[in-house]
């Protein structure tokens, strides 16, 4: 159960992320939040997969029992990548926005977000 709280962590950070961006453009956030988190979730799972993947090759098959999502490197630094790119990826193939203006803010919030509680548990250690 321990091991969840970091994805758990993530996952809740997303959700707000995308809360704040449709509450900032007065749309709905309760009727929309799905169709606006799905891309970026989904990113993040995946990302999920890849930081455990990268640990399993680079110390052993055993190191997924021994995964702490909690490192800002390299576990957060991928979750923090895919979640961007997969959810900028998905959100152009379904249609939805992706200027330039929307990803440098959203790689900004979500660096912040996804690494920075990584660092500020870091920094408590």
């Amino acid at each position: 159960m321990k091991k969840l709280v970091p994805f758990v962590v993530d996952a809740v950070l997303v959700i707000v992320f995308c809360a704040i961006g449709r509450r900032s453009h007065d749309e709905a956030v309760a009727v929309g939040l799905l169709r606006t988190v799905w891309p970026f979730a989904t990113g993040l799972v995946v990302g999920w997969v890849i930081a455990v993947a990268v640990a399993a090759g680079r110390e052993g098959a055993s190191a997924a029992k021994r995964f702490d999502g909690r490192r800002l490197r390299p576990t957060g630094v991928i979750i923090w990548l895919s979640t961007l790119i997969g959810g900028m990826l998905l959100r152009a193939v379904s249609g939805q926005g992706v200027a330039l203006s929307f990803v440098i803010v959203a790689a900004t919030v979500l660096a912040l977000f996804l690494l920075g509680w990584r660092v500020a548990m870091k920094a408590l250690r």
